[in-house]
């Protein structure tokens, strides 16, 4: 009985239509609003491997895929970030079970942070819908080196040295990760949110061998949409956006607005802004029925610009195809 209702109220195409007319409404308006306290990494590529967002994407695309990712960010700033990502997530033919793996590695100035993750999704499927409810969990190794802070010169041009009791110690950390996911999708458009990280597990700065965070109190909130429009057998548009909210009550918002243009379903070329950080300029390369080939080019529009150089990021995805499995290959156009 549940279920059934459940299934006639995700089938309603008109109020599918309102909410996401709704939610491009409220990233439109969030846009204006200042972007402060977005922590965790974030990748301009992400519409093209959700699962760095929302651990419900395990196995969406139905197959067995790897995806390896690669971006160096503020280019001129001594300790920028760069972070690296592998991950690997498949889905039976006939199942609606979707699991997964990732390995990253993130660098910011004295911290690394390295991390392996587990996904789990199941899906509800409907009648032209489908329900997906996603898990992840795993471990992080933190560490900071003071060894490699640089804290200046002083006015007659010597270096000054590290007196900061916080940054005295070399600190290593190994802590538990946690986050949760929906996504609510038809064959070419998209509903998701997420928390990807459930645990308040970042060191605190003072005391770097201590945990700083309640549960909680710096939650990442993610809650996107995205749509495909058929424009003719040649082209197809892809817009979506993406609403980002950290903590609350005092929350930050930061909003993404993105839009790709497929060419015959083989080159995609795309624009994104970020909300009072940066503009996004993007290329897809559909190589073979196994290999995508990604590139983004970030240029800040913030107060950084005047220090940053630009960020590159690089995205390779390796599909295992087999021959029976062919001819059900997702267009890169879909979500």
């Amino acid at each position: 009985m549940i279920i059934t209702k459940l299934k006639m109220i995700l089938n309603l195409k008109d109020t599918m239509k309102y909410f996401l007319w709704c939610l491009l409404g409220l990233c439109f308006s969030s846009s204006v609003l200042r972007a402060e306290g977005v922590q965790m990494p974030m990748y301009s590529q992400y519409m093209f491997n959700m699962l760095n967002v929302n651990p419900a994407y395990a196995g969406h695309r139905g197959m067995n895929s790897l995806t390896a990712l690669y971006r160096n960010q503020w280019m001129g700033i001594k300790g920028a970030p760069v972070t690296t990502t592998l991950s690997w997530d498949r889905r039976g033919n006939e199942s609606n079970v979707g699991y997964g793996a990732q390995f990253y590695n993130d660098q910011l100035g004295a911290e690394t942070t390295s991390g392996l993750q587990a996904f789990y999704s199941y899906r509800l499927p409907f009648e032209t819908t489908s329900l997906t409810f996603g898990l992840s969990g795993g471990v992080l190794a933190y560490s900071i080196d003071p060894n490699k802070l640089d804290f200046g010169k002083d006015i007659a041009g010597n270096q000054i040295s590290n007196n900061d009791v916080a940054f005295s110690n070399q600190a290593n950390r190994i802590l538990p990760t946690a986050g949760f996911g929906m996504l609510y999708s038809a064959h070419n458009w998209y509903v998701n949110f997420s928390i990807p990280s459930l645990l308040g597990t970042r060191p605190d700065i003072n005391n770097p061998n201590q945990t700083g965070n309640k549960f909680g109190q710096n939650f990442h909130y993610f809650l996107g949409a995205g749509y495909n429009f058929s424009v003719n057998e040649y082209l197809d548009l892809k817009p979506s956006v993406l609403l980002k909210s950290v903590g609350a009550p005092t929350s930050s918002f930061q909003a993404d607005m993105n839009l790709t243009a497929w060419i015959q379903n083989t080159v995609g070329l795309g624009f994104s802004y970020r909300s009072n950080s940066s503009i996004v300029g993007m290329a897809e390369f559909q190589i073979s029925n196994f290999i995508r080939l990604g590139y983004a080019y970030d240029y800040s529009i913030s107060l950084l610009n005047k220090y940053a150089g630009a960020t590159h990021e690089i995205m390779l995805r390796y599909e295992f195809v087999t021959p029976t499995r062919r001819s059900n290959i997702l267009s890169p156009r879909y979500y």
